[in-house]
């Protein structure tokens, strides 16, 4: 069995002005999908699923048919790609859509669209985000373990000090758990930087607590998670739920992190905590984009990836 990666690449990036998952930012115009996928792949995953928009599925399509048509798995079978679309309109029946609406659902309503055509265990990323190398292998090494579970997932954590932008301020959800490892909660942060003194001061969007000192090591979410096939039908139970509530709302969005945590509350899965050293380096705001170039150039430089990577 090789697990899947589905690579969340839906969203267009309104602070950074454009569409980041096209942005050629590696020596030789590699995209930061590009490097996630040759990481992968290296790791052992044997399927990508890009959930897309409609808008430019075809665009795409045609840029994986062009980069990776010889790329082999290790086992040296070709690499498999699938492309599903996320659209307001992909609701459960008996729903109305407010004609109103323009805003997607949110990450977790984008990976149900994955239901279809995913029956192993999988990785989620994000398509705009660096992982490296080591996050895949841990990724890749839970998947194995779990081929057979249900109602066991994983979160893998960057240290929250590894995942801080250089040009403004971030939002982190921090990971709660207890001496088992297993999540509690993944609590939302909000400006979140490091400031002169060195510190790292962010608000807490549960308590309402601003600019309190946080942990650099805290181990944060940056949307890299785990699952087996059986999540699919405990998070359309929760999406129907959701719609029930909020079919009527403009803005609200069916997130992983809520999913996970009426999971958590509903004793129907567990979530482990994994720890991975990477460090995460994205492109939240155009100006980050010149130090991630300079980050991939090093990365070439020190023999981490050939140029071209494919």
């Amino acid at each position: 069995m090789k697990p899947t990666l589905l690579v969340l690449a839906a969203g267009m990036g309104s602070r950074y002005g454009g569409l980041k998952q096209m942005d050629g930012l590696g020596p030789s115009g590699e995209t930061i999908i590009d490097y996630s996928i040759y990481d992968a792949v290296k790791a052992g995953f044997g399927k990508v699923v890009y959930i897309v928009r409609e808008y430019f599925l075809e665009d795409m399509k045609a840029l994986v048919a062009k980069k990776y048509s010889n790329v082999k798995c290790v086992d040296g079978t070709p690499l498999e790609f699938v492309f599903v679309t996320q659209e307001l309109n992909k609701i459960p029946a008996g729903f109305t859509l407010n004609p109103e609406r323009v805003k997607p659902w949110g990450t977790a309503h984008a990976v149900l669209m994955a239901k279809d055509v995913i029956k192993e265990p999988f990785i989620i990323i994000n398509g705009d985000d660096y992982y490296g190398k080591d996050s895949f292998k841990v990724a890749a090494d839970w998947c194995h373990a779990h081929e057979n579970t249900t109602g066991q997932y994983a979160i893998i954590g960057f240290e929250l000090d590894k995942t801080l932008s250089e040009s403004g301020s971030v939002s982190r959800g921090i990971c709660h758990y207890g001496a088992d490892g297993i999540l509690t909660s993944v609590v939302e942060h909000l400006n979140i930087a490091k400031e002169a003194d060195g510190v790292i001061y962010g608000d807490n969007s549960v308590s309402g607590e601003t600019h309190i000192v946080l942990d650099g090591k805290a181990l944060c979410s940056m949307n890299m998670w785990g699952f087996t096939p059986d999540y699919f039908a405990k998070s359309e139970a929760i999406f129907n739920d959701f719609l029930k509530a909020n079919i009527g709302e403009l803005k609200k969005e069916f997130y992983i992190p809520y999913a996970i945590d009426c999971m958590v509350k509903d004793g129907s899965a567990a979530t482990e905590v994994l720890s991975t050293p990477s460090r995460w380096f994205g492109v939240t705001y155009k100006e980050d984009r010149p130090g991630v170039v300079a980050k991939f150039a090093q990365l070439v430089a020190d023999g981490v990836y050939p140029s071209p990577l494919y």
